[in-house]
């Protein structure tokens, strides 16, 4: 006699609820994974947005070399305009000597690691570098030259402790407003005289990455170069 088999009264597969649980260790472990790549993609930006702020450094220098003074900002926005990321002079007389890098006229990098290219004049300059010079070394200058008493840049952190002295204050200060892409702390407002601004340990709420050019190294790789005194 011909016997039949019969199907076993549960169906073989994965339920609702299993699959649910596969989803969430599948979620978990990709949580894991991109976790450290996305530090390795900020660990990347921040080297390169720093050999970059070290190469403008060196620019400005040169710059300073070349024609005994330091370039003006740019403030340009419009990036189908020739002026775009290049030095509007004069700034030695002006009220707002802060701007934008001249990039165009160092001949350096337009963004930080963190930036987008302007597209149109509304842009709003993402990522573009922060560049602010003593108005007395935007004009020829010599060994007998003194910072601005407009000006008067300063450099400090969180609590107001001095990163620079009184009496050789920056020449010029730069700077990337770093992974959140805006200026913190007191790089956030302008101060047309008494200029301070803020060079501090990263965390959640700065992340700016500041550098200054003093008067004492300037006069140093003057001198060092043969162009001073």
């Amino acid at each position: 006699m011909k016997q039949t088999c019969k199907l076993p009264s549960r169906a073989y597969g994965f339920t609702l609820i299993e699959m649910a649980v596969v989803l969430l260790i599948l979620g978990v472990m990709l949580g894991w994974l991109l976790t450290p790549l996305e530090a390795q993609i900020d660990q990347r930006r921040l080297q390169e947005t720093r050999a970059s702020l070290a190469e403008i450094k060196e620019a400005l220098i040169g710059f300073a070399m070349i024609n005994g003074r330091f370039p003006c900002p740019a403030t340009v926005t419009e990036p189908a305009s020739a002026d775009f990321g290049v030095e509007i002079t004069p700034c030695s007389s002006g009220a707002t000597s802060e701007g934008y890098l001249p990039w165009k006229t160092l001949g350096v990098s337009e963004i930080d690691a963190w930036g987008e290219m302007q597209k149109t004049s509304a842009g709003g300059m993402i990522g573009y570098w922060r560049y602010r010079v003593d108005r007395e070394f935007s004009k020829p200058f010599n060994m007998a030259t003194e910072t601005s008493n407009s000006d008067k840049l300063k450099v400090q952190d969180s609590i107001g402790n001095s990163l620079t002295a009184e009496t050789q204050r920056p020449v010029v200060i730069f700077y990337s407003t770093g992974k959140n892409r805006v200026a913190d702390g007191e790089n956030a407002d302008y101060e047309g005289t008494n200029g301070v601004y803020q060079s501090d340990v990263q965390s959640p709420v700065f992340d700016d990455h500041v550098v200054w050019i003093s008067r004492p190294l300037l006069m140093s790789r003057m001198v060092a170069a043969g162009k001073l005194p």
